[in-house]
């Protein structure tokens, strides 16, 4: 999947500056830096020349000294030093580029999968469609950071609880937050600290006296 996605990136037929455009500012990418690397990714030659770019890109060639070192300390770019007919020649690398792109954008496939699957959940277990209204209340939940797995196990609840709403599982998530559970684990821990408190309070509770007397009398 990643090889398939990183090929499709270094095409330069309008997908390179697709992507870039849209995912730039995720890799903290400043606009004189996205000039920069846009350059370099449409220079066949791949070799770096300082002087050239700034004549290309009308800056100073210390600004694009600056702008490469930037993008080298952010691990998107690589100089690579090589000897040909005894002259040391600087090539560029953009290999780092393309992975964390093809990173972003797989994530956002899985993202999206995700969200489907927690639509076609809810759906399922309603019977029926979900309505504008229960769509933005599950973005909602997803808004506050809440995580899809809570948001599922909330579901599982309601299910096994017969109150298949989600106003209810709402309820559920603001309880399960407002006690700092996060994850399923979170949720099983506390169930199982909440099991132990009863059983504690029905041994607290038994009626010692009229046990003793009951044995006695038998």
């Amino acid at each position: 999947m990643m090889e398939k996605v990183i090929k499709l990136i270094e095409d330069k037929n309008m997908i390179i500056p697709y992507i870039l455009f849209s995912q730039y500012s995720e890799l903290n990418i400043s606009d004189e830096e996205l000039i920069v690397l846009m350059y370099l990714i449409n220079d066949s030659s791949k070799i770096y020349n300082p002087k050239k770019m700034s004549e290309v890109l009308k800056k100073p060639i210390s600004k694009i000294l600056e702008l490469t070192n930037e993008l080298t300390e952010k691990d998107l770019l690589q100089l690579e030093v090589k000897i040909e007919n005894n002259v040391h020649i600087e090539y560029v690398s953009l290999d780092n580029l393309y992975q964390k792109l093809a990173f972003l954008v797989i994530n956002e496939q899985v993202e999206e999968e995700i969200n489907t699957n927690i639509y076609d959940n809810f759906e399922k277990e309603i019977g029926r469609p979900l309505s504008p209204i229960e769509f933005e209340l599950i973005n909602g939940w997803q808004s506050s950071k809440i995580s899809d797995e809570l948001i599922l196990l909330a579901l599982k609840e309601a299910v096994y609880h017969g109150a298949v709403s989600l106003r209810y599982i709402d309820r559920i998530l603001f309880d399960w937050t407002k006690k700092g559970l996060k994850t399923e684990s979170d949720v099983m821990a506390e169930k199982q600290k909440f099991k132990k408190q009863q059983e504690t309070l029905e041994v607290f509770n038994y009626d010692w006296l009229n046990d003793e007397k009951a044995s006695k009398n038998n």
